[in-house]
């Protein structure tokens, strides 16, 4: 089990950004994968408050791709994930999505009946 704790800031342009605390004076060694290949350029620097670890991880091409892809954060002495970044593209992930709100409204429709139908009954 990891002493670390990431918290994610912002994703913005491309890049996600977070922070790292629970390492002290030692730079966490992060492994940064997605679809088990180690991302390049990862970038781990001192935080302001010299107490936590600023992290920077560029989203490569390669990661945008129909469906969902997911980007895992873990600790690289025990491999416990930390966190991980989802990402989610492509028009068939649309046809999904429009599917299951497709079915949501069914039963939606169906529950709404049935109270109607309990109000009348009970009254």
């Amino acid at each position: 089990m990891s002493r670390l704790d990431l918290t994610k800031t912002i994703l913005r342009h491309g890049v996600w950004y977070g922070v790292v605390t629970g390492s002290g004076d030692t730079a966490p060694a992060l492994r940064v994968t997605c679809q088990e290949t180690p991302l390049p350029d990862v970038s781990i620097s001192r935080g302001p408050e010299g107490q936590n670890w600023s992290v920077r991880i560029p989203i490569p091409a390669e990661a945008i791709a129909d469906g969902v892809q997911t980007i895992l954060i873990a600790d690289a002495n025990d491999g416990t994930v930390l966190g991980h970044i989802s990402l989610i593209a492509g028009e068939a992930l649309g046809d999904d999505l429009r599917a299951e709100v497709d079915l949501l409204r069914a039963e939606l429709d169906m529950l709404k009946k049935a109270f109607r139908r309990h109000c009348v009954e009970t009254t």
